[in-house]
């Protein structure tokens, strides 16, 4: 096997038969509409996911997947720390919607937010309220300011504290029963 850095939705949709699929996207995400065959391991448990993930990348060639490509390559980057290759996909399932490319929902189940829309609900609400209580409380405004900040900085380091904060929600986290019978099926 070749090591992969990197992986256009128009090559991952070709050689998808071969590739063993790993989204990090919350669980949400993932229910939302996924690569077919993909399984689901958020990024905050990716280190608990190593033994299965090594044993899953001495079987074929892995490819890691998120919304943009931010997350993804950030989770290569963790598993080539720890010696195990695996490829980003290049604009993640945003790219591979855009190009046409088919998506699966599991059957029965609703439907959370994308991330990105929730950190814009959550960022929206946090501003509008710092601006209504800042006009019967000055101090209030920081609020307002303290997220724009935020949005600032995560636009120039591409990353997202408040997405990290908001993951961390029920409806954004994995039932055990779930992530256990995904690392099974990974490293078996």
């Amino acid at each position: 096997m070749a090591p992969l850095t990197a992986l256009t939705a128009d090559q991952a949709h070709s050689r998808l038969h071969e590739l063993i699929v790993i989204d990090v996207r919350t669980p949400g995400e993932h229910a939302s509409g996924h690569l077919p065959g993909a399984h689901n391991i958020p990024l905050d448990h990716l280190d608990a996911a190593l033994p299965a993930l090594k044993a899953a990348a001495d079987r074929g060639d892995l490819l890691i997947v998120c919304a943009s490509g931010a997350r993804s390559a950030r989770a290569c980057r963790r598993l080539a720390d720890q010696g195990v290759t695996a490829a980003t996909l290049t604009g993640g399932t945003t790219a591979w919607i855009q190009r046409g490319h088919d998506t699966h929902r599991p059957a029965g189940t609703r439907t959370p937010w994308a991330m990105d829309r929730q950190v814009r609900l959550t960022a929206g609400s946090l501003v509008l309220a710092g601006l209504i209580a800042g006009q019967r409380w000055n101090a209030a405004r920081r609020l307002s300011a303290g997220v724009a900040g935020g949005l600032v900085l995560s636009a120039l380091t591409n990353t997202c504290g408040m997405a990290a904060i908001l993951a961390r929600l029920p409806h954004n986290r994995p039932r055990t029963t779930d992530l256990e019978a995904t690392l099974a099926a990974l490293a078996g």
